[in-house]
């Protein structure tokens, strides 16, 4: 049995008309990934499917909470993340992902492995930034981070007044 077996969605078998499918994501499922910036999950996802006579719409909805480090003091920010993503899926004669909301599959397939698409909603929906709120970092860790932070703006300044005063001697010579 694979990994991603649970996710195989029975395409050519399912009669026309809505079907709901549920999964859980856990902590697995972003190791099974390979992601290494989830350090643990509880996501539900509702799968709605409206099987048509030429196509399939699919709706993902994810909610639920991830965990991850906070880029700021490297402790744990669980992150609440609710996302929809529809997505048409059609047969034809071979694979074709080029838009994000149509996907064209080989018709001698039979079903939709919908890990990665679930997989793609979950992390498109993570901030680029994930920082605790202000005043809610590791103390310890946050006094750290502005020591060193005045530090370097020490060191900044004194290369600026040193890259300045070197500019100033330059222009005295071509005078």
């Amino acid at each position: 049995m694979g990994k991603f077996t649970e996710f195989k969605l029975m395409l050519k078998s399912l009669p026309i008309g809505q079907h709901e499918f549920e999964y859980h994501l856990g902590k697995e499922f972003f190791q099974n990934m390979e992601n290494e910036d989830v350090r643990d999950a509880d996501v539900r996802v509702r799968l709605d499917v409206d099987h048509r006579a030429e196509c399939y719409e699919l709706r993902f909805h994810l909610s639920g909470v991830l965990t991850l480090l906070c880029d700021r003091c490297l402790d744990e920010l669980p992150l609440d993340i609710d996302t929809v993503y529809d997505l048409t899926v059609k047969y034809g004669d071979d694979y074709d992902d080029e838009t994000d909301s149509l996907l064209v599959i080989p018709q001698n397939d039979n079903y939709l492995n919908v890990a990665y698409i679930i997989y793609d909603t979950a992390v498109l929906a993570i901030p680029q930034r994930h920082v605790h709120p202000m005043g809610k970092c590791n103390r310890a860790m946050s006094a750290l981070y502005k020591k060193h932070a005045r530090n370097a703006d020490d060191e900044d300044a004194a290369l600026e007044d040193e890259l300045m005063s070197e500019i100033d001697d330059i222009a005295e010579v071509e005078d």
